[in-house]
């Protein structure tokens, strides 16, 4: 049992990274673009990126202008129930860190709203920083 145990919490703490890695490039991405911008780096014009990015923080906002609750959220919980985690306040130390830089006591309307703005500014950043969509190259009727 301790092995199932463990091989949750760990399967658990591997969600909270790919959580925390998915907020990570969504926040630090509109930095990226706007940093890119100014220092003229090329991948922050780069379509797939963009659109990954975009996509990424579209996700975000229905989720929670629909008051459905993050899979990732809900299948770490799971986990961590699996493991007999659950209402325990011995955490993992990646637990207890991200934890705390990821999760606030907010009401969720408030959480709402900031999404909601925080995706108008990476609309916004299509507007000023376009991304260079790839060029067809001309073709040449022969005759």
């Amino acid at each position: 049992m301790l092995a199932e145990i463990n091989l949750h919490g760990l399967a658990a703490d591997l969600v909270l990274a790919v959580h925390f890695s998915y907020v990570a490039f969504v926040v630090v991405g509109l930095v990226l673009v706007w940093i890119g911008y100014f220092r003229g780096w090329a991948f922050v014009r780069n379509p797939w990126f963009r659109g990954l990015h975009l996509l990424c923080m579209a996700v975000v906002v229905l989720e929670s202008v629909f008051g459905i609750e993050c899979p990732l959220t809900k299948w770490e919980y799971a986990l961590r129930l699996g493991a007999g985690e659950g209402g325990v306040n011995e955490k993992s130390f990646m637990e207890h860190w991200i934890h705390r830089i990821m999760f606030f006591e907010l009401e969720p309307s408030t959480f709402t709203f900031v999404y909601v703005v925080f995706f108008l500014a990476l609309v916004s950043s299509f507007v000023w920083v376009r991304p260079s969509w790839p060029r067809t190259p001309e073709r040449k009727v022969r005759w």
